[in-house]
């Protein structure tokens, strides 16, 4: 079985910003673009993966605000992936059981920080990571791949 966790925020959302009509903690969150190519890279990995679950690190009001993004943008139909495979958690740490759990084997998220805690995913993938981050955790990167965009990701994935 191949069963793929993806983070949502700064991975399916794009990252909030200083424009008060596209931040996702600004009024207009609704309005917050999805990282290029997210959608359609998704729809293919939800075909070609046994299972792609979403796994997102967040308090109470931001996991209403994603819910409600998903929503309007027509995610769950755009994508094929089913609206109970959204698992929402409180810390980054957080992630490793419910991966565990769900006995997920590929795992993409922003984070190298959350990557590191996911010991029983053998698949880990960094997008767009961070050049602080990546610095302050290099020891993590020999068990992590680095992509830079969603074609790149679903190669990557392929590859596997």
């Amino acid at each position: 079985m191949r069963r793929l966790g993806v983070d949502i925020g700064g991975v399916i959302i794009e990252p909030s910003d200083d424009d008060a009509d596209t931040s996702f903690f600004g009024d207009h969150y609704l309005r917050t673009p999805a990282v290029a190519g997210a959608f359609d890279a998704l729809a293919t990995l939800c075909a070609e993966m046994d299972e792609v679950h979403l796994v997102s690190k967040c308090g109470e009001d931001t996991e209403r605000r994603t819910r409600e993004w998903l929503a309007h943008h027509d995610f769950h139909t755009r994508t094929g992936a089913p609206a109970d495979r959204v698992h929402f958690c409180r810390t980054r740490p957080a992630k490793a059981p419910i991966a565990r759990r769900l006995g997920l084997t590929h795992f993409v998220d922003d984070r190298l920080e959350v990557l590191g805690y996911l010991e029983t995913v053998p698949h880990r993938y960094l997008f767009r990571g961070r050049p602080a981050e990546v610095a302050a955790h290099r020891a993590q990167l020999p068990g992590v791949h680095q992509v830079a965009s969603w074609p790149e990701l679903v190669a990557a994935l392929r590859a596997t």
